[in-house]
């Protein structure tokens, strides 16, 4: 939150490679369990400030017309490095895991030393020779005056910093609240504890799956879903994929909780319904229902209120609040997922599996919603725009 507006997005990023290099680096010549925490703590500071950066990185340096699918790249990276890093799990010691996870720490640090700083933030902070080098380097045309016009113009409109009185402005407080309750929803849809425990949820559904699939099904499922989402999401548009992916995983949701709530279990080779063969293991054929309804949930999450929610809260948070607001984002999300993940398993001990999934139903319904009356589509708006557009009091772009 602080970092972000004091040395800018590409030093924060560039910044993050100092925790994590060491923590890898703990983990790796670990001698005993405080290493290993101590490693994981530095190793997830490093990750809440990229995440927290990175969006805002992204979107200020790209075009209108690409933003979408540029917007989507730290997530589909972020899902490819898992599934990657657990393909390596499978050929090397943890130890030297972790001296893999230096190597993008490193070629990270090398890329970014070409790339230039934010035009947005450099005009900020009143460098704007360098900010015209930046924004010409960007588009790789010297026709660039007339965006960076555009640019010089709103941020010569506003003061450094936001006032606690101007945070009581709609103009402010509206897409500060858009960008942190969709954060709040995304989490609420119950997507970190069903990946967390979900080798428990097959357990007790009776999903017949080695553990070491698990991983690379639901890599493999995140991986495409949001290949999708960065495809579609610059010609659909941002509201539609989130319409469809609240769609999708209220329908997912709905299905594991009727599932647990009416379907018998254990439910053995020896039932009476119709086993299938897998591998050579027999299997009831209704063990699919939890098994499809989970990997449903999970590419309706990815093409949807996965990326998306990372995208909106670069583009719509008001460029003097947006390194603060980005970071309280990212604090109320991963609060979230904690709180969710700590205290699943002692709501599905108190009243059953069923009852988490009904409610993350619930939340998908409460997220279709919240889109509709509240989510303006960005969708070839520059960010200018976007921002000009909570000056007004209207719900959407339309005249």
């Amino acid at each position: 939150m602080l970092l972000n507006d004091l040395l800018g997005r590409k030093l924060s990023i560039m910044f993050s490679a100092v925790p994590s290099a060491i923590g890898y680096a703990l983990m790796a010549g670990a001698h005993g369990l405080w290493m290993l925490l101590l490693g994981r703590m530095l190793t997830g500071f490093a990750g809440g400030l990229t995440a927290a950066c990175i969006p805002v990185y992204v979107s200020e340096i790209a075009p209108p017309g690409v933003r979408g699918a540029l917007g989507a790249t730290p997530q589909l990276m972020a899902v490819f490095g898992s599934l990657s890093l657990y393909a390596l799990g499978l050929l090397l010691p943890w130890r030297w895991l972790a001296v893999a996870g230096e190597g993008p720490v490193l070629i990270m640090i090398l890329l970014l030393s070409f790339m230039p700083n934010s035009p947005r933030f450099l005009l900020s902070k009143s460098r704007d020779e360098e900010a015209l080098q930046a924004l010409t380097w960007l588009r790789a045309d010297s026709e660039v005056h007339w965006e960076f016009e555009q640019i010089q113009d709103n941020v010569r409109r506003q003061s450094s910093r936001v006032s606690w009185a101007e945070a009581r402005e709609p103009r402010v407080y509206r897409p500060v609240l858009i960008a942190v309750l969709m954060r709040f929803l995304q989490q609420l849809t119950g997507i970190t504890p069903i990946l967390v425990y979900l080798q428990t949820i097959f357990d007790n559904t009776s999903v017949v799956l080695p553990s070491q699939q698990d991983a690379a099904i639901v890599g493999a499922v995140r991986l495409l879903s949001v290949l999708i989402a960065a495809v579609t999401m610059d010609l659909a548009g941002r509201k539609v994929l989130l319409y469809v992916s609240a769609s999708v995983m209220f329908a997912a949701n709905l299905t594991l909780g009727l599932y647990v709530q009416f379907v018998p279990r254990p439910l053995t080779p020896n039932s009476t319904v119709e086993i299938v063969t897998l591998g050579g293991t027999a299997f009831n054929y209704l063990t699919l229902i939890p098994l499809l309804a989970t990997m449903l949930f999970i590419m309706g999450y990815a093409m949807g209120w996965g990326p998306i929610t990372w995208l909106l809260m670069s583009e719509v948070l008001p460029l003097r609040a947006r390194g603060v607001a980005s970071g309280l984002c990212v604090l109320v999300s991963w609060l979230t997922a904690f709180v969710l993940t700590k205290y699943f398993l002692l709501a599905v001990n108190a009243f059953g599996l069923q009852v988490p999934f009904f409610f993350f139903s619930a939340i998908c319904l409460l997220s279709l919603l919240f889109t509709g009356c509240c989510v303006p589509e960005t969708r070839g708006r520059s960010l200018e725009q976007i921002e000009a557009f909570f000056h007004t009091r209207r719900m959407s772009f339309r005249p």
